[in-house]
């Protein structure tokens, strides 16, 4: 059966890219449709995979792709300023999912014109003389793309219009879904290979595909695919389908198949590798590290290259990269005074395009478990040192103010620079949240003797939280003033990281692969704890203090692996993940490719439970939500099923159940 998709918020592709070198720059030139006449050349075949590069920033980067896949797990809950995005796909009563309008339609919508074009790529390359070497990198986006597809929900169509996995330009809407095994055993499994064959080892250009990338995340499908057929509880699919594979394999063959894929990954990385510690993995100026493997690139050139404007841009359903927004609270309300005899405010902590700062939206706030129980140690672990804005300091310099001192906390002193605000790591005794004498704006308390505002991990809120420093901007533009902090981000978007295939490794040894010694620069004993124990190591490494803005020389590896279970079970992987890829849109696919969505995110706490739009409401509540099995999956958009030219009835059931 035939049928086209319609793309929506999309307005151009993107073609040309320069061939020559392997650290050369996709150059790219907006270019509105694909035909076939386009891909009768070199040049519109090379266009065209330029296209699929450029395609990553219609979800990597993307607030509402950040959102989608955070709200409504252990990581994020709603913040005070959410609105019926983040609220409807909270599952805690405060709204409910719509079919209409939901964000995961953002990969529905982008992700088969891009496959599409990945097609006309793979029919027409060889034809006009595109390498093999090429060719691979559009079956790589195709696959890519089908399987955050496949993850979001269930089966979906391999026939856009002219045949299964064929370049279509028909105009007649008319659908079929295939099933989740088709999908992965047709188009996914076999694309990946292939990729895997004939992809270099090192990438043809700067952020370019290369063998590893494609292993990484074949080896992931596989995973995913054996805890389909597995089912460990119950999980409807759709379309219906036996949980069978069309080879015969079972879950175990799959899972074996995922830990050899990364196993190999792992004792060949070059030129991939482990930073030496967190911080430099996710600090702005050491982006595109050999850590990140593929990224939705931005750039601070220009507004056209980067995909978003530089100074303002009002966010949405584009290329902007703007999810940083979603998980920065409104620091800009914190007060300091200008004497110290009675308080006249100042705002001493001014939005800046600084990777602490930026634009605050306040969507996404995390539950206190996040705190108290996911990064309970913050000592040796340098990992909620590296991922939260634990301490806001003064920048009255960069916003003009005349004077040198304002004074904050105890009508201390404090200067350019000096902290205005902190996190606490631990609730601790004394902290004086009355406010009585001290004004602080945003109902932090005080501790004797200290100059900053205070707040408790009990008393983190939907209003005031610690922000995620990982995703924050970072401009060298700012000329010492504030910079642009209301335009899109300028850094890349990571999409692919080194470190995953630890996890993926370790999570199939969990469900039962056979193990094996892994040798080399991350050599290990190849079991799910030997895996884990080399990030854990890693991250008891520290070169800096982030919070405190001072070098920080220190080595907790030996505390950090010494205090890894013997026994590691999923939901210590899951925690671990939690702790390395904290807030950048991981956390949904890994709950529901494990099946523990409802088991890990069903309650959570935070503060502010009487009026989450009071600062000074610290009252803890314990929230519930309520995830049903066809949660599951998500809708797809009613826009696109609404467009196909079939009965009602087809219509209904081509929708996913419960929506």
């Amino acid at each position: 059966m035939k049928r086209v998709y319609k793309r929506y918020f999309q307005t151009a592709a993107l073609a040309a890219v320069t061939l020559a070198g392997c650290n050369k720059i996709l150059d790219e030139k907006p270019r509105a449709t694909f035909t076939p006449d386009f891909f009768s050349t070199q040049a519109g075949v090379q266009g065209g995979i330029t296209s699929l590069y450029g395609h990553l920033r219609y979800m990597y980067g993307n607030g509402y792709f950040i959102n989608s896949n955070e709200a409504g797990t252990d990581e994020e809950t709603w913040a005070q300023l959410a609105d019926a995005n983040t609220k409807n796909i909270d599952f805690s009563g405060v709204g409910t999912i719509n079919k209409q309008t939901d964000n995961s339609g953002i990969v529905w919508n982008n992700n088969f014109p891009d496959i599409n074009t990945a097609s006309g790529v793979i029919e027409n390359g060889g034809k006009v003389g595109v390498s093999d070497a090429l060719i691979a990198e559009a079956r790589f986006f195709r696959a890519f793309d089908y399987f955050l597809l496949v993850q979001t929900f269930g089966g979906v169509p391999l026939d856009l219009g002219a045949g299964e996995l064929k370049f279509n330009t028909s105009t007649v809407r008319t659908s079929k879904r295939n099933t989740v095994p088709e999908v992965y055993t047709k188009a996914i499994f076999p694309d990946l290979l292939t990729a895997i064959n004939n992809l270099p080892t090192t990438a043809r250009v700067t952020g370019g595909l290369t063998k590893n990338v494609a292993r990484l995340i074949l080896a992931k499908a596989y995973l995913t695919y054996g805890w389909w057929l597995q089912n460990p509880n119950n999980i409807p699919t759709y379309p219906d389908a036996p949980r069978t594979d069309p080879g015969g394999h079972d879950a175990t063959y799959y899972f074996n198949q995922a830990y050899t894929v990364a196993a190999a990954g792992i004792e060949a990385p070059s030129p991939y590798g482990l930073q030496p510690t967190f911080y430099d993995v996710n600090v702005a100026t050491n982006d595109r590290n050999n850590e990140v493997m593929l990224y939705a690139d931005h750039t601070q050139s220009s507004s056209q290259y980067n995909g978003g404007d530089l100074s303002y841009s009002s966010g949405g359903f584009s290329t902007d990269n703007f999810a940083s927004w979603f998980q920065q609270w409104n620091y800009t309300i914190i007060t300091s005074s200008k004497t110290n005899t009675s308080w006249s405010a100042y705002n001493s902590v001014q939005r800046a395009a600084v990777q602490s700062l930026g634009r605050p939206w306040t969507l996404l706030a995390p539950p206190q478990a996040v705190f108290k129980v996911a990064f309970a140690d913050k000592v040796n672990d340098s990992r909620y040192d590296g991922t939260f804005v634990t301490k806001y300091h003064c920048n009255m310099k960069e916003a003009g103010y005349a004077g040198s001192t304002l004074y904050n906390a105890n009508f201390l002193p404090i200067g350019e620079g000096d902290v205005v605000l902190s996190f606490l790591d631990n609730d601790v005794t004394g902290v004086d949240y009355s406010n009585s004498t001290y004004k602080s704006s945003v109902g932090a308390g005080v501790l004797p003797g200290r100059a900053d505002f205070v707040i408790e991990p009990s008393k983190i809120s939907r209003i005031a939280y610690p922000a995620n420093f990982k995703l924050g901007p970072y401009r060298t533009d700012n000329n010492g003033g504030l910079g642009s902090p209301n335009g899109s981000s300028t850094r890349p978007f990571p999409a692919v990281k080194f470190s995953e295939f630890f996890f993926i490794a370790a999570e199939a040894a969990v469900k039962g692969a056979t193990t094996r010694a892994i040798s080399g620069t991350y050599s290990n004993d190849g079991t799910a704890r030997g895996l884990i124990n080399v990030l854990r190591a890693r991250a008891g490494k520290w070169r800096f203090d982030n919070g405190n803005q001072v070098t920080k020389v220190q080595d907790n590896s030996a505390a950090m692996t010494a205090a890894t279970p013997a026994v590691i079970d999923i939901n210590y992987i899951l925690a671990e993940r939690t702790r390395e890829y904290f807030g950048e849109g991981y956390r949904w696919f890994d709950l529901v490719r494990t099946q523990k969505w409802t088991e890990l995110s069903s309650t959570l706490q935070i503060a502010g439970a009487t009026n989450p739009n009071d600062f000074n409401d610290h009252s803890v509540g314990t929230f519930t939500r309520t995830i049903v099995p066809t949660n599951y999956l998500r809708p797809i958009p009613q826009s696109q099923i609404d467009a196909l030219d079939m009965s009602a009835a087809d219509k209904a059931a081509y929708q996913n159940p419960g929506y």
